[in-house]
């Protein structure tokens, strides 16, 4: 079983935000533990389904272990995220690629200038997410450890813009993006960049999405705790 934080958890401030980016305001939800303590960053991203309510919850599981959580609306330029996901697909087909990870790297610099931030920053994201948060690695130096889940790989030419360290998660039964694999790890290793590559056999494209039907909770519930032990010990360290 997953555990569900909710907005209302009296361990968390929550709230609904906007911090500004390349295309304008960027909405987000932000999530942090309550009290003044000075803590490290972590940016959330979507699925391909937008901002949704499965999203803000990992926002609020993150803040939960101890930082400054946002989940920015890739949306954002459209008016943010719909309520019909169909409708959401088909918008967030249409954003520009550059723009939209711009918007992702101006989330970078909105945490690490946070009044209440150690100035280290993490990102992690699924599917279309996970892509992105490749591409934020490669675009943002300010990033110290970067989590994607079964994301599109960056091209191998970019790689070495990575100052991050890098935990990539994939399932085993995921044709299409684990063909990206062997040229990541190739040029993770040429670029030296730190990294670590978990297949999760059994699993399907989306195991950690627990409001799905690809939900897999052994896949999910390790991955998690790696996920969560890396970015301490990058980002508390």
């Amino acid at each position: 079983m997953s555990i569900r934080v909710s907005k209302e958890d009296p361990r968390l401030h929550v709230e609904d935000i906007r911090y500004p980016g390349e295309t304008g305001d960027v909405l987000a939800h932000f999530a942090r533990p309550k009290g003044d303590e000075k803590l490290p960053g972590v940016i959330v991203i979507q699925e391909i389904y937008g901002l949704n309510s499965h999203i803000e919850d990992i926002t609020r599981r993150v803040a939960l272990e101890g930082y400054l959580a946002i989940a920015p609306d890739a949306l954002s330029p459209l008016g943010g995220t719909p309520e019909d996901v169909d409708e959401a697909r088909k918008l967030m087909r249409e954003l520009d690629g550059e723009e939209t990870t711009k918007n992702y790297v101006a989330a970078v610099d909105y945490l690490k200038t946070h009044p209440q931030s150690t100035g280290k920053v993490g990102v992690t994201g699924f599917c279309w997410g996970g892509g992105m948060t490749n591409q934020v690695a490669v675009n943002s130096p300010d990033v110290q450890a970067a989590a994607p889940f079964y994301g599109r790989q960056p091209a191998p030419e970019d790689v070495s813009k990575i100052k991050a360290s890098v935990q990539a998660h994939y399932a085993g039964d995921d044709e299409r993006i684990n063909a990206g694999i062997p040229a990541f790890e190739a040029a993770l290793k040429e670029a030296g960049v730190e990294h670590e590559i978990y297949i999760y056999e059994g699993a399907k494209h989306g195991f950690y999405n627990d409001t799905g039907q690809r939900y897999h909770e052994e896949a999910a519930k390790l991955a998690w705790g790696r996920t969560m032990a890396f970015f301490k010990e990058k980002l508390k360290t």
